[in-house]
């Protein structure tokens, strides 16, 4: 198979009470499992099997939609566990720290604007921190599985972090309360890792 599902970095109870172990053994075993299978299935006998998962993102206008929504499913949610930890949270420091207040001004407006994106986001899709071309730091926000690598975006950039506001990202824990869904997911972000994706080339 050209993709497989990356286990979780950790067990699925370990961001509880932020994230509840139902709704991670769904989302990852059921959910992501799902998109790697339907993109294996898309891209199988194809050229675009021998790529990689950001060489069809940044080339997505090429492929079927098949591939997009399932490309992108694989590739956000790749990253979206990896961003996150238990026992994480608290306040980047260090280079990331200070492009943070570079763009925003302060941390406190960072997590404002970036919840203001998820919660603004209608229907499924996701919020972003990209790094821009020339290193800059931005907020955006895509629909269904669309991420900004892709050539379709609106915003472009390189996600260094990213939240999954689908309803399968926290119905079962908080229903329809988007908004104290992002606030408690705060406390898993792992910026340790956020960081090393800023400082990657």
């Amino acid at each position: 198979m050209a993709f497989t599902l990356p286990p979780l970095p950790y067990a699925v109870t370990a961001l509880e009470p932020h994230i509840d172990s139902r709704t991670m053994e769904i989302h990852h075993g059921k959910h992501h499992n799902a998109y790697v299978t339907n993109l294996n299935n898309a891209v199988a006998g194809k050229p675009e099997e021998n790529l990689s998962i950001e060489e069809i993102c940044k080339n997505i206008s090429k492929y079927p939609v098949a591939v997009r929504n399932n490309g992108g499913g694989h590739y956000n949610h790749s990253l979206f566990w990896a961003i996150m930890a238990p026992e994480a949270g608290g306040t980047p420091d260090g280079a990331l720290g200070d492009a943070i207040k570079a763009a925003f001004g302060t941390f406190e407006e960072f997590k404002t604007k970036f919840a203001a994106a998820g919660v603004g986001r209608f229907g499924s899709g996701w919020a972003w921190l990209i790094k821009d071309a020339s290193g800059k730091l931005a907020i955006s926000s895509t629909p269904n599985q669309d991420n900004p690598l892709m050539d379709v975006a609106e915003v472009k950039g390189t996600p260094i972090l990213g939240l999954d506001v689908w309803e399968h990202a926290y119905y079962l824990h908080y229903q329809n309360r988007r908004p104290d869904y992002i606030t408690a997911w705060w406390n898993v972000v792992n910026w340790n890792e956020v960081a090393k994706r800023f400082a990657a080339k």
